[in-house]
This record gives structure tokens, sequence and C-alpha cells, in this order.
């Protein structure tokens, strides 16, 4: 059944007139930014901060910090039910590719794959799925089988031709760390993601996206307040160059800056031992505008959108499929 399945890529490029396109999800980050009065302000200062921490981290050979600019594309994956028809494409992903401009030497350089991660599925199962199954209970827990159709559904696309024609390398995801766990600081250090934390405990996210076939590290980059989670398939520190890193970094960084700054624009770093709160209050905002109550909102009406448009109309045909321990 996994090879009536078929995946289509569509890109667009994410700048200061960038416009989200009708099928995005509404709870995009970035979609986020491009709306409202300060839209092109907000996209342009975003642009703006993204090259600055590249160029502040990637500071060899770079006395101006002005040598690097980072281009992103918006990936959008649409996966078919039937391959032979094009009336059932169905809104699946989306991630952001970037890529690096060298103004010194004019070389245009591969950046990573991945970084933001949206998920129509995912936004099902965490605010539709697991809201009701844990409604008036006394203890909170996961439904059986939690994640694995979304995981199965995310390796089957990472494992596709499509994929393999577009991107030369696995992808790697960049999130918030959860503010449920406690972070320790370790003695191994990177020269490019910085000191490398460890958690007492794994967040359902991590075992979430463990489910897609990815580990996660912790690492605080230089300069940063708080750590970051990279979620990845192979060995982040031996598969991707140091620009390749400093993409990610400079790009997620930046919007969790915007989107949490109680933690990622705290005026004070974490420390040995660090839990994030976001009721934080010695923290500096950024003059980007970001409703983070509407995304909330969003996200629940989003989920019931997917359920009502995806999951009851082709319930049946993913159960089988998943069913089938589609080995990747």
């Amino acid at each position: 059944m996994n090879k009536d399945f078929k995946f289509t890529i569509k890109s667009i490029c994410f700048d200061e007139d960038y416009h989200p396109a009708d099928n995005t999800r509404i709870t995009t980050n970035f979609a986020n930014l491009a709306r409202g009065d300060s839209r092109q302000e907000n996209l342009r200062n975003t642009l703006r901060m993204i090259d600055n921490r590249f160029n502040a981290l990637a500071h060899w050979d770079n006395p101006k910090g002005d040598r690097y600019t980072v281009e992103l594309d918006i990936i959008s994956v649409e996966m078919s039910i039937d391959a032979a028809s094009t009336d059932s494409a169905l809104p699946l992903i989306e991630l952001l590719k970037a890529s690096v401009v060298d103004r010194k030497t004019n070389e245009r350089i591969e950046g990573m794959v991945g970084n933001n991660f949206s998920s129509y599925v995912r936004d099902y199962d965490f605010s539709v799925l697991l809201l009701q199954h844990n409604e008036n209970q006394p203890k909170f827990s996961t439904p059986d089988n939690f994640g694995e159709l979304h995981g199965k559904l995310f390796k089957a696309f990472v494992n596709s031709n499509t994929y393999k024609e577009n991107f030369n390398k696995p992808p790697v995801i960049c999130l918030s760390v959860s503010s449920s766990k406690t972070y320790i600081r370790t003695e191994n250090q990177h020269p490019v993601l910085g000191v490398e934390y460890q958690q007492d405990a794994y967040s359902l996210t991590d075992d979430y996206f463990n489910k897609m076939g990815l580990k996660v590290r912790y690492f605080m980059p230089p300069n940063s307040a708080a750590p970051l989670a990279f979620y990845f398939s192979g060995d982040l520190l031996s598969d991707y160059t140091n620009l390749e890193l400093i993409s990610t970094i400079s790009t997620m960084d930046t919007f969790q800056k915007i989107y949490r700054p109680e933690i990622y624009n705290a005026n004070s770093a974490a420390g040995k031992s660090y839990q994030p709160s976001l009721k934080h209050q010695d923290y500096s905002l950024t003059r980007i505008v970001y409703d983070r109550e509407e995304r909330s909102r969003l996200a629940v009406e989003q989920g019931k959108f997917v359920d009502e448009h995806f999951i009851k109309p082709y319930g049946t045909i993913l159960e089988q499929w998943s069913a089938a321990n589609y080995a990747l």
C-alpha cells in the first residue's frame, strides 16, 4: 500500500515580500510573521537578525561581520494517497531550506534542510487526539500508538525518491527545549554548536520525534541564552559542515528569540542546571510583532480541520498502511 503514496514538493522564498500561500498552515511560525500591518517590517527585521547571527558565528575571515547572507525557502510537502490521481493530494509537512551566500567569493553554499518543522498530523495528534484522550482523566497519558502514523509518514517522505532528488542530506530540525524538563550542562563543547546539555528525562516531544527516526541532542551555541534541541538521524557533529550547522542555529535562534523571548532572549544565560520557563520575567523583546495567543488558538482550530479533512476521510487507508509495519 505504501507504494501508492506519492510525495510532491513545492517551494516558496521566505523574504521580505513573502505572502503565505493559500494552503500554508495558518499556525506556521513564518506565516504568523507575514500577516498584519507590520508584516514587511517583521520579515525584514527577522532576516536581518538571521544574517547578523550567522556572521557572528562564522567570524573567521569575516572581519566586518557581513560576509554572509542567509536565504530561506519554505518547503511544502504534499502526499497523494493515490499516486495516479491528482485529486487526493494532502498537505503533509513544511520545512525550511537554508542557503548561504558568500559575498566575498560570490559562492552559493548549501545550508541545512529541516530547521523549522510544521506538520498537519502533528497538529491533530497534539491539539485534538491528545486533549480528547486526557479529558476528565486523573492522570496524564498518551493514546496507544501515539505518533506512530506521523512517524511513518515522515520516514516515508525522507526515504522517498522525491526527497533524495531534492536534498543531499537528511533533515535536522531545531526546536525549543521543554519547560517541563531540567537540563544539565556537560563538559562537551563544539566550536559552533557550543556547550552540550543533557536532560533529566525525555519529553513527550522527544518521544514523538523518536518515532520519526530522529535522535536529539541539546547544545547552547556561543552567545545564546539557552540550549536548543537538535533532532537528527545520523551524526550531528560529523555529517554537517560548520556553515550548515550555523545556518540552522542562526535561523532557529532568531525565531526562538521572537516566539519564546522568556527563554531565548533572556537577559542571563542558562547555568549548569537549567529549567526553561515561559513565566520568566527578566528578558528583552525584539522589535518584531508576534501573536502567541493567536497561534495557540489556531493550532486547535487547525487540528480539528485536519481531523475533518485528513484523518476521517482517509483514516482507514492510513491505519492499514501504518499497521503494515512499513520498514524503512
